[in-house]
Protein backbone atom coordinates (compact mmCIF):
# COMPACT_ATOMS: atom_id res chain seq x y z
CA UNK A 1 0.00 0.00 0.00
CA UNK A 2 1.12 3.54 -0.66
CA UNK A 3 1.20 6.06 2.17
CA UNK A 4 -1.86 7.71 0.63
CA UNK A 5 -3.70 4.37 0.69
CA UNK A 6 -2.74 3.85 4.33
CA UNK A 7 -3.89 7.35 5.24
CA UNK A 8 -7.22 6.74 3.54
CA UNK A 9 -7.66 3.39 5.30
CA UNK A 10 -6.87 4.99 8.67
CA UNK A 11 -9.41 7.72 7.97
CA UNK A 12 -12.09 5.11 7.23
CA UNK A 13 -11.11 3.24 10.41
CA UNK A 14 -11.64 6.48 12.33
CA UNK A 15 -15.08 6.94 10.75
CA UNK A 16 -16.02 3.34 11.55
CA UNK A 17 -14.92 3.80 15.19
CA UNK A 18 -16.98 6.98 15.52
CA UNK A 19 -20.12 5.42 14.11
CA UNK A 20 -19.91 2.12 16.02
CA UNK A 21 -19.61 4.15 19.22
CA UNK A 22 -22.79 6.07 18.38
CA UNK A 23 -24.57 2.83 17.48
CA UNK A 24 -23.36 1.05 20.61
CA UNK A 25 -24.75 3.85 22.78
CA UNK A 26 -28.08 3.52 20.96
CA UNK A 27 -28.24 -0.26 21.48
CA UNK A 28 -27.18 -0.06 25.13
CA UNK A 29 -30.16 2.17 25.96
CA UNK A 30 -32.44 -0.58 24.66
CA UNK A 31 -30.79 -3.45 26.50
CA UNK A 32 -33.27 -5.29 28.69
CA UNK A 33 -36.34 -4.22 26.72
CA UNK A 34 -35.76 -5.77 23.31
CA UNK A 35 -38.71 -7.29 21.47
CA UNK A 36 -38.65 -9.54 18.42
CA UNK A 37 -40.11 -7.82 15.37
CA UNK A 38 -39.94 -10.73 12.92
CA UNK A 39 -38.04 -13.86 11.93
CA UNK A 40 -35.94 -14.27 8.79
CA UNK A 41 -34.31 -17.46 7.54
CA UNK A 42 -35.86 -19.71 10.21
CA UNK A 43 -37.99 -19.43 13.39
CA UNK A 44 -34.76 -19.09 15.43
CA UNK A 45 -33.37 -16.27 13.26
CA UNK A 46 -34.93 -13.22 14.87
CA UNK A 47 -34.76 -9.49 14.21
CA UNK A 48 -35.73 -6.84 16.74
CA UNK A 49 -37.03 -3.32 16.25
CA UNK A 50 -33.68 -2.13 17.63
CA UNK A 51 -31.79 -3.95 14.83
CA UNK A 52 -33.69 -1.98 12.20
CA UNK A 53 -33.54 1.34 14.04
CA UNK A 54 -29.82 0.92 14.67
CA UNK A 55 -29.07 0.16 11.04
CA UNK A 56 -31.00 3.24 9.94
CA UNK A 57 -28.94 5.30 12.39
CA UNK A 58 -25.66 3.80 11.14
CA UNK A 59 -26.52 4.41 7.49
CA UNK A 60 -27.38 8.04 8.21
CA UNK A 61 -24.16 8.63 10.18
CA UNK A 62 -21.98 7.00 7.53
CA UNK A 63 -23.50 8.94 4.66
CA UNK A 64 -23.16 12.18 6.62
CA UNK A 65 -19.44 11.53 7.03
CA UNK A 66 -18.81 9.89 3.64
CA UNK A 67 -21.43 11.06 1.12
CA UNK A 68 -21.78 8.92 -1.98
CA UNK A 69 -20.73 5.67 -0.29
CA UNK A 70 -22.37 2.32 -0.97
CA UNK A 71 -23.80 0.37 1.96
CA UNK A 72 -24.45 -3.35 2.47
CA UNK A 73 -26.38 -4.10 5.66
CA UNK A 74 -28.17 -6.94 7.36
CA UNK A 75 -31.65 -5.50 7.65
CA UNK A 76 -32.22 -3.34 4.54
CA UNK A 77 -31.55 -3.42 0.81
CA UNK A 78 -28.11 -2.47 -0.46
CA UNK A 79 -27.49 1.18 -1.34
CA UNK A 80 -25.31 1.96 -4.36
CA UNK A 81 -23.21 5.11 -4.10
CA UNK A 82 -21.35 7.21 -6.60
CA UNK A 83 -17.78 6.66 -5.39
CA UNK A 84 -15.54 3.65 -4.67
CA UNK A 85 -16.06 3.60 -0.88
CA UNK A 86 -18.41 1.03 0.60
CA UNK A 87 -19.60 0.00 4.06
CA UNK A 88 -20.64 -3.41 5.40
CA UNK A 89 -22.89 -3.07 8.44
CA UNK A 90 -24.17 -5.41 11.13
CA UNK A 91 -26.22 -3.23 13.48
CA UNK A 92 -26.52 -5.84 16.23
CA UNK A 93 -24.33 -8.93 16.03
CA UNK A 94 -25.68 -11.26 18.67
CA UNK A 95 -29.38 -10.48 18.31
CA UNK A 96 -30.48 -13.60 20.20
CA UNK A 97 -28.18 -12.60 23.08
CA UNK A 98 -29.63 -9.08 22.90
CA UNK A 99 -33.17 -10.46 22.99
CA UNK A 100 -32.40 -12.56 26.08
CA UNK A 101 -30.32 -9.94 27.87
CA UNK A 102 -27.04 -11.86 27.56
CA UNK A 103 -23.90 -9.67 27.60
CA UNK A 104 -22.27 -10.68 24.29
CA UNK A 105 -23.56 -8.18 21.75
CA UNK A 106 -21.68 -6.01 19.26
CA UNK A 107 -21.98 -3.53 16.43
CA UNK A 108 -19.78 -4.20 13.39
CA UNK A 109 -18.86 -1.83 10.54
CA UNK A 110 -16.31 -2.53 7.78
CA UNK A 111 -15.12 -0.12 5.09
CA UNK A 112 -14.20 -1.10 1.55
CA UNK A 113 -12.38 0.61 -1.31
CA UNK A 114 -13.11 -0.92 -4.70
CA UNK A 115 -14.75 -3.88 -2.89
CA UNK A 116 -11.67 -4.68 -0.78
CA UNK A 117 -12.06 -4.42 2.99
CA UNK A 118 -9.55 -1.83 4.18
CA UNK A 119 -10.84 -0.83 7.62
CA UNK A 120 -13.28 -1.89 10.28
CA UNK A 121 -14.46 -1.43 13.82
CA UNK A 122 -16.40 -3.62 16.26
CA UNK A 123 -17.90 -2.24 19.48
CA UNK A 124 -18.52 -4.59 22.41
CA UNK A 125 -21.68 -3.01 23.78
CA UNK A 126 -21.53 -4.40 27.32
CA UNK A 127 -17.82 -4.02 28.00
CA UNK A 128 -17.02 -0.57 26.59
CA UNK A 129 -14.38 -1.93 24.22
CA UNK A 130 -13.87 -1.02 20.59
CA UNK A 131 -11.69 -3.12 18.31
CA UNK A 132 -10.53 -1.70 15.00
CA UNK A 133 -8.00 -2.01 12.20
CA UNK A 134 -6.86 -0.47 8.96
CA UNK A 135 -5.23 -2.57 6.25
CA UNK A 136 -1.46 -2.75 6.72
CA UNK A 137 -1.41 -0.79 9.99
CA UNK A 138 -2.19 -3.40 12.67
CA UNK A 139 -5.21 -3.89 14.92
CA UNK A 140 -6.23 -1.97 18.00
CA UNK A 141 -8.35 -2.29 21.12
CA UNK A 142 -9.22 1.25 22.14
CA UNK A 143 -5.93 2.92 21.13
CA UNK A 144 -3.44 0.16 21.95
CA UNK A 145 -2.14 -2.40 19.48
CA UNK A 146 -3.24 -6.01 19.98
CA UNK A 147 -1.78 -9.33 18.84
CA UNK A 148 -3.08 -12.86 18.42
CA UNK A 149 -2.01 -15.58 20.85
CA UNK A 150 0.76 -18.13 20.34
CA UNK A 151 -0.36 -21.43 21.93
CA UNK A 152 2.04 -24.35 21.57
CA UNK A 153 -0.48 -26.67 19.94
CA UNK A 154 -4.19 -27.24 19.31
CA UNK A 155 -4.62 -29.23 22.52
CA UNK A 156 -3.73 -26.04 24.43
CA UNK A 157 -6.04 -23.83 22.36
CA UNK A 158 -9.39 -22.37 23.38
CA UNK A 159 -11.70 -22.39 20.35
CA UNK A 160 -14.83 -20.38 19.67
CA UNK A 161 -17.63 -21.36 17.32
CA UNK A 162 -21.27 -20.70 16.51
CA UNK A 163 -24.23 -22.47 14.96
CA UNK A 164 -26.29 -21.97 11.83
CA UNK A 165 -29.98 -21.16 12.00
CA UNK A 166 -30.52 -24.05 9.55
CA UNK A 167 -31.53 -27.21 11.47
CA UNK A 168 -29.79 -29.55 9.00
CA UNK A 169 -26.49 -27.68 9.35
CA UNK A 170 -26.85 -27.59 13.12
CA UNK A 171 -26.96 -31.39 13.19
CA UNK A 172 -23.71 -31.54 11.20
CA UNK A 173 -22.10 -28.93 13.44
CA UNK A 174 -23.01 -30.90 16.58
CA UNK A 175 -21.27 -34.00 15.20
CA UNK A 176 -18.18 -31.96 14.35
CA UNK A 177 -17.90 -30.71 17.94
CA UNK A 178 -17.72 -34.29 19.17
CA UNK A 179 -14.56 -34.75 17.06
CA UNK A 180 -13.02 -31.39 17.91
CA UNK A 181 -13.59 -31.26 21.65
CA UNK A 182 -11.08 -34.00 22.60
CA UNK A 183 -8.42 -32.27 20.46
CA UNK A 184 -8.46 -28.77 21.99
CA UNK A 185 -8.42 -27.16 25.42
CA UNK A 186 -12.13 -26.31 25.29
CA UNK A 187 -14.85 -24.81 23.10
CA UNK A 188 -16.96 -21.72 23.63
CA UNK A 189 -20.12 -20.65 21.78
CA UNK A 190 -20.92 -17.04 22.67
CA UNK A 191 -23.17 -15.79 19.92
CA UNK A 192 -21.34 -12.95 18.16
CA UNK A 193 -19.14 -13.78 15.19
CA UNK A 194 -17.65 -10.28 15.14
CA UNK A 195 -16.58 -10.48 18.79
CA UNK A 196 -15.23 -14.02 18.39
CA UNK A 197 -12.94 -12.76 15.62
CA UNK A 198 -11.86 -9.78 17.71
CA UNK A 199 -11.13 -12.09 20.64
CA UNK A 200 -8.88 -14.14 18.39
CA UNK A 201 -7.18 -10.86 17.53
CA UNK A 202 -6.44 -10.04 21.17
CA UNK A 203 -5.73 -13.59 22.39
CA UNK A 204 -8.89 -14.25 24.38
CA UNK A 205 -9.54 -17.08 21.94
CA UNK A 206 -6.87 -19.07 20.14
CA UNK A 207 -9.14 -19.95 17.24
CA UNK A 208 -12.65 -19.53 15.90
CA UNK A 209 -14.67 -21.16 13.12
CA UNK A 210 -18.23 -21.03 11.89
CA UNK A 211 -20.20 -21.90 8.78
CA UNK A 212 -23.16 -20.17 7.20
CA UNK A 213 -22.10 -16.61 8.09
CA UNK A 214 -22.89 -13.55 6.01
CA UNK A 215 -20.34 -10.95 4.95
CA UNK A 216 -21.66 -8.43 7.48
CA UNK A 217 -21.00 -10.97 10.27
CA UNK A 218 -17.29 -11.29 9.56
CA UNK A 219 -16.05 -8.41 7.37
CA UNK A 220 -14.75 -6.11 10.13
CA UNK A 221 -13.73 -8.85 12.56
CA UNK A 222 -11.80 -10.82 9.95
CA UNK A 223 -9.69 -7.78 9.05
CA UNK A 224 -9.04 -7.06 12.73
CA UNK A 225 -7.93 -10.66 13.35
CA UNK A 226 -5.70 -10.69 10.28
CA UNK A 227 -4.08 -7.37 11.18
CA UNK A 228 -3.41 -8.72 14.68
CA UNK A 229 -1.37 -11.58 13.20
CA UNK A 230 -3.94 -14.38 13.11
CA UNK A 231 -4.37 -16.59 10.05
CA UNK A 232 -7.78 -16.03 8.51
CA UNK A 233 -9.70 -17.86 5.79
CA UNK A 234 -13.05 -16.65 4.53
CA UNK A 235 -15.85 -18.42 2.60
CA UNK A 236 -14.77 -16.83 -0.67
CA UNK A 237 -11.54 -18.85 -0.44
CA UNK A 238 -13.11 -22.28 0.11
CA UNK A 239 -16.02 -24.36 -1.08
CA UNK A 240 -17.46 -25.17 2.34
CA UNK A 241 -18.84 -21.78 3.45
CA UNK A 242 -16.31 -21.69 6.30
CA UNK A 243 -15.04 -18.69 8.22
CA UNK A 244 -12.01 -19.59 10.30
CA UNK A 245 -9.34 -17.63 12.16
CA UNK A 246 -6.64 -18.79 14.48
CA UNK A 247 -3.21 -18.38 15.96
CA UNK A 248 -0.74 -19.16 13.21
CA UNK A 249 0.73 -22.25 14.81
CA UNK A 250 -2.65 -23.95 15.45
CA UNK A 251 -4.54 -22.80 12.36
CA UNK A 252 -3.62 -25.73 10.10
CA UNK A 253 -4.56 -28.36 12.70
CA UNK A 254 -7.86 -26.63 13.41
CA UNK A 255 -8.61 -26.18 9.72
CA UNK A 256 -7.95 -29.88 9.09
CA UNK A 257 -10.41 -30.92 11.78
CA UNK A 258 -13.24 -28.51 11.05
CA UNK A 259 -12.96 -28.93 7.28
CA UNK A 260 -13.02 -32.73 7.42
CA UNK A 261 -16.01 -34.40 5.84
CA UNK A 262 -17.27 -31.23 4.20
Amino acid sequence: MTSADSDRARHLEHVAREVVAIAADFVSTRTGRAEAAATKSSPTDVVTHADMQCEQLIRSELLTRCPGSSIVGEEFDDESGGNNVGWIVDPIDGTVNFLYGLPVVSVSIAATIDNTVVAGAVADIHHAETFSAALGTGARRSTGLIAASTPDSLDKALIGTGFSYDARLRAQQAKLLADLLPSCRDIRCMGSAALNLCWVACGRLDGYFERDLKVYDYAAGALIASEAGATVELPVANQIDLTIAGATNVFDALRLLVGAGS
